[in-house]
């Protein structure tokens, strides 16, 4: 094995580590917050201060990472994080922890994954092989969904026992495992004669956001997956969970074996792109893994009526993920300049997850006040919904599923058809048979 590759490994593991601490954290979060007032729309607005402070401080987060060590900015974010976590565990002990206390540190988290988010992007693209980054995108999926699935398993079993406390030394003691391997063991490589050039913040902001204005290609790929995380985040992150809850009688065992099935089939697609035995047309990838995702995820997800059928709708849709992933990540890396790729990553996260707010907002509001209402009338297209989806308290949310299914795979089919991408394509195609 490549040593670069075998660091990477290290690395992988450590932050998988880090990253289990961190998702048993936020579970825990979100089950103390819902024990407090029992309100879906306070849990969603976790996510909501999370993603809003990392969105807008994406719009400016290059240039800092371009010009400084990623090494040192990871170091940094996982250290506030850390401190984070530390004031949860003391206001805890102390009987003071209030809801707000939780927005205003998942603010922070948004904040500083900002920075980290770019600097750990640019810090892999150095650090592995060309040939070996879809490989790693795998790898990094299959450390995501893994935590899916142990997360919310392992944070309900400590949460029931001692409270979040357990949970938060443990996300303390993964986090003191991923620092002391990133400090002494990993190296990052810098490019110093750019990373040294002092640049203003808005000229890295005007230089990521032109990058992606001359690649059109590229910059096409961004807005369309843009448009498929708002219609992912109107349903399966927003209204599963309620809808499973409504449908089965407030099962909790369902919801949880619907859940663990959204991450088992997230591990098995990160393992099979991990091996490195995918496409090769990294752009046909991306929208025919989107297509299938919600093709056979969301709408089987809306049709289905029991826990078996849950369980497969979950896999459906969740092991396409990694490939999309995977296939934007190489041509990321492929097309975008070393000493650029900070002020790019940057711009690109901005523009593709600033949907995700939105969706989470609107995918609330259409449940409770226009789904849910509607399913409850009787008209003709009431009728024909509920031949397909069921009556009853959640028929509505279920209904939203059948409609992100059908715009989100006709979305990807119309999405890859355009002129920009198939060129993108081709571009691609080139690049592989060099």
């Amino acid at each position: 094995m490549d040593r670069n590759l075998k660091k990477y490994v290290v690395f992988w593991l450590s932050q998988s580590v880090s990253q289990l601490g961190s998702a048993m954290t936020g579970f825990a979060l979100i089950l103390w917050v819902y024990t407090v007032n029992h309100s879906a729309f306070t849990v969603s607005l976790m996510s909501f201060c999370n993603y809003v402070p990392y969105i807008i401080v994406s719009l400016f987060a290059g240039t800092f990472v371009d010009r400084h060590s990623k090494k040192g900015i990871m170091l940094t974010a996982d250290s506030v994080a850390a401190v984070c976590s530390a004031f949860v565990l003391i206001m805890g002990v102390l009987n003071g922890l209030q809801i707000w206390h939780i927005y205003f540190v998942n603010g922070i988290i948004g904040f500083i994954n900002a920075f980290q988010g770019p600097a750990s992007s640019v810090a892999i693209g150095r650090i592995v092989p060309k040939d070996k980054l879809a490989n790693a995108s795998g790898m990094e999926s299959f450390s995501r969904n893994l935590s899916t699935v142990l997360a919310p398993v392992l944070a309900s079993c400590l949460f029931a026992w001692s409270g979040m406390k357990a949970v938060l030394l443990i996300d303390l003691c993964s986090f003191a495992v991923a620092f002391l391997v990133l400090l002494f063991v990993i190296p990052i490589p810098e490019n110093e004669e750019h990373e040294t050039e002092r640049k203003s913040v808005f000229s890295g902001v005007r230089a990521g956001y032109a990058f992606l204005a001359h690649n059109r290609g590229i910059l096409t790929i961004v807005v369309t997956l843009a448009v498929l995380n708002f219609f992912s985040r109107l349903t399966y992150e927003n209204i599963l969970s309620p809808m499973i809850l409504a449908r089965s009688g407030n099962n909790s065992l369902a919801l949880g074996i619907v859940n663990a099935a959204m991450g088992i089939g997230g591990i098995a697609g990160g393992m099979i792109v991990s091996t490195g035995k995918v496409s090769k047309n990294s752009v046909k990838m991306i929208y025919v893994s989107a297509f299938i995702s919600f093709l056979f995820g969301d709408l089987l997800m809306g049709a289905g009526r029991n826990t078996a059928v849950w369980t497969i709708a979950a896999v459906a849709a969740s092991l396409p993920i990694p490939f999309i992933n995977a296939g934007q990540n190489v041509i990321l890396y492929q097309n975008v300049p070393d000493e650029m790729q900070g002020r790019v990553f940057s711009a690109r996260n901005a523009i593709q997850y600033g949907t995700i707010p939105v969706g989470i907002l609107l995918g609330g509001f259409l449940a409770d006040y226009v789904f849910e209402p509607l399913m409850q009338s009787e008209n003709i297209v009431t009728a024909v919904l509920h031949g397909i989806v069921g009556k009853g308290a959640g028929s509505g949310m279920a209904a939203m599923f059948l409609c992100t299914g059908i715009l989100g795979s006709l979305f990807s089919l119309i999405a890859y058809r355009r002129k920009e991408i198939r060129e993108m394509e081709r571009m691609s195609r080139k690049g592989e048979s060099k």
